[in-house]
């Protein structure tokens, strides 16, 4: 699927986003950018045709607002889908008032998320009335959120700031498809995810993300319903991720999570409605053991196995299995137990449904899916994924009548789309890519370090860290460090913590939203990160000046997923190297890129370390993928790029 030429400037794009248009007129610090104007103009002809466009659009682009402005202007229907719920809220809150501001038009939006984030009445009673929590802070942080719930109009969690994401107390004051009572609870009419899917059903634009987005498709799809109201045209922001997370949505998975939420359930509610019947607890307190021991069998580290091969080799598989008694024993109880109160009769439907669940997801095998286990510091997930989403996806799309626009910064390989649309089965595409508008020829250096080992070698990543604390001296801090594993990023942490004199962030040390706020604040700081920090991190200005990157990014062949899709290419005759493993890393490798300049005033060198980029054949690839920029193999232009940097500042205060 190649890449094709920029769309002519339409007369109402060039109106609002041209020279003399309303946004140059109206929006502060607004530029005016040729690869806007094309994007915009095409996004507004797919919209009118009902076509489908994928666009690359590179960072600076203003792909935004290049979306948003023919959405509102269409008339029509439209749902605007991206990567998290972060993201969500900076798109609803901060760029779409600018554009309606802009506009004038009297269109009706709304921001709908998925359950999860929004208050459970029902939930926080049960919650407050049973009074027992683990510590005195979460004590302290259900007396806030109790607070907060009797003003909040929405009930969107997102707005409690003073308490954090993966708080515990999250999961009991909120609810899930499992375990929500529906019309059968007493709060119904107060409920914030009604009004909030209300609200979207009488919008204009609904600004969703891509876990809600393939929520509710799969419940179409498996005709159960509809999330998301009817549209017209479906715009997809960071595009890059959806294919992985199509795919455990086409899947199934049982976690620990979820049994231990079950059992928290069963207990409240048989202290209100069945305290006579002693073998509920019982029967949750054998669960919450058998569970407890299956995650203590895997050590305290972090793994993906693949099974029964993996879990069989070392007996998992079998205490896997050696759920379903306790699983059984319990739905036995609440069966009894579920005339007494609608709370008791939805927990025993969720423990028959994960009881059905845990059947399938340790019985015979599918050639068409990988079967694994995912192992946290805490818990772990059973997990059944569809090699190939492309069919099912495809599917959708051609049953709905509508426009699709897929935009992200990282979605061609070499200036094609065939990868990304090979995935998600798009066929008959309209494609662009916009470049960065950024001036990377002048504001950018590319150092490729001579010398270093293959990545292979064990003294590899002991190379890197000593480029790292020499790069880090002369850029004066201000620098991410972004590597390929967890081991490479403490072997680095270990060592540079002792040999360098400015401040080191390590992910992991605190949340990665107040990490990067400190780096930024700091204004010297060097910044330790591994995949999540490779995308959606957004530093601008002299705070962040460098960027290493430690490895080509290939995923691991030991991950069993990746592995399946590589054996099934295989046994189809295919190359899984060229045609999944190297575009793959081509993308991540372009987000890991695209922290380093992020305004039209940056500058910044970048360093990759990896000498495959230079000695083997598809080093090429990545190269063609990037920005244009100058490259060096010489440490000394590094130090004269810095160097040429403090002269102009002395020169500017001066």
């Amino acid at each position: 699927m190649p890449a094709s030429f920029a769309s002519p400037v339409s007369e109402t794009t060039q109106q609002w986003l041209g020279q003399d248009g309303e946004f140059a007129r109206h929006v502060p610090g607004f530029a005016v950018r040729d690869a806007q104007l094309h994007m915009a103009s095409g996004v507004e002809q797919a919209l009118d045709e009902h076509d489908t466009l994928i666009v690359e659009a590179g960072t600076g682009t203003g792909k935004t607002f290049a979306y948003l402005l023919p959405a509102l202007m269409s008339g029509r229907k439209v749902i605007v889908s991206t990567g998290t719920r972060n993201l969500q809220d900076q798109l609803y809150h901060r760029d779409l008032p600018v554009v309606l501001k802009t506009v004038g038009l009297g269109v009706r939006t709304a921001l709908l998320k998925g359950r999860a984030n929004y208050l459970c009445r029902y939930r926080l009673a049960r919650v407050l009335a049973d009074g027992r929590l683990g510590d005195r802070r979460q004590v302290q942080d259900l007396q806030v959120i109790q607070s907060w719930a009797g003003r909040t109009r929405r009930g969107d969690i997102a707005e409690l700031t003073s308490i954090p994401e993966n708080s515990p107390l999250w999961p009991m004051v909120t609810s899930t498809a499992e375990n929500c009572l529906g019309t059968e609870c007493d709060d119904y009419a107060q409920c914030h995810v009604l009004h909030a899917r209300r609200a979207a059903q009488e919008s204009d634009l609904v600004v969703v993300n891509h876990h809600l987005f393939l929520a509710d498709m799969v419940l179409r799809e498996e005709g159960f319903g509809e999330v998301l109201p009817g549209t017209d045209a479906y715009i997809m922001d960071e595009a890059h991720q959806l294919p992985e997370i199509a795919s455990s949505f086409f899947g199934l998975n049982l976690s620990s999570r979820q049994l231990a939420g079950l059992v928290r359930d069963v207990r409240l509610e048989h202290v209100r409605e069945a305290g006579d019947m002693q073998g509920l607890p019982d029967s949750a307190n054998v669960l919450e053991k058998a569970v407890r021991d299956i995650r203590l069998r895997f050590g305290g580290g972090q793994a993906r196995l693949n099974w029964p091969d993996e879990c069989d080799r070392d007996g998992h598989l079998q205490a896997i299995r050696g759920l379903t008694d306790p699983l059984a024993q319990l739905d036995q109880w609440l069966e009894i137990a579920a005339p007494r109160s609608r709370g008791l009769d939805n927990a025993w439907r969720r423990c028959s449904a994960m009881l059905e669940r845990l059947g399938i997801l340790t019985g015979q095998i599918d050639e068409d899916v990988i079967q694994w286990i995912e192992v946290h510091r805490h818990s772990f997930s059973l997990n059944r994924t569809q090699l190939d989403i492309s069919a099912p996806f495809s599917e959708y799309m051609q049953s709905q009548n509508t426009a699709w626009v897929f935009t992200s910064a990282t979605l061609a390989v070499n200036g094609q789309f065939d990868h990304f649309a090979g995935r998600l089965g798009i066929a008959d595409a309209q494609t662009a890519v916009y470049d960065s508008p950024f001036d990377y020829q002048h504001n950018a250096l590319l150092y490729m370090p001579t010398a270093m080992p293959e990545p292979s070698q064990p003294d590899y990543t002991h190379r890197v860290v000593a480029l790292a604390e020499q790069l880090v001296n002369t850029s004066r801090g201000r620098t991410f460090l972004l590597f390929t594993s967890h081991r490479a990023l403490k072997l680095a942490a270990e060592k540079l913590g002792d040999r360098i004199d400015y401040p080191v962030l390590v992910q992991g040390e605190m949340p990665r939203a107040e990490l990067v706020n400190r780096f930024s604040e700091l204004g010297n700081a060097v910044l330790l990160g591994t995949s999540s920090f490779w995308e959606g991190v957004d530093v601008r200005g002299s705070a962040l000046s460098c960027v290493l990157i430690d490895k080509l990014p290939f995923a691991s062949p030991g991950d069993p997923v990746l592995q399946a899709r590589i054996d099934r290419i295989k046994a189809a005759g295919g190359n899984a190297f060229t045609s999944l493993q190297l575009p793959q890393a081509v993308l991540s490798l372009k987000q890991g890129v695209g922290r380093l300049i992020r305004d039209v005033h940056d500058r910044g060198v970048l360093v990759l370390c990896d000498p495959r980029l230079t000695g083997k054949s598809y080093g090429r690839l990545f190269l063609n993928s990037l920005p244009k920029m100058p490259i060096t193999r010489q440490f000394e232009d590094v130090k004269q790029f810095f160097a040429n940097e403090t002269q102009t500042d002395e020169t500017a205060c001066d």
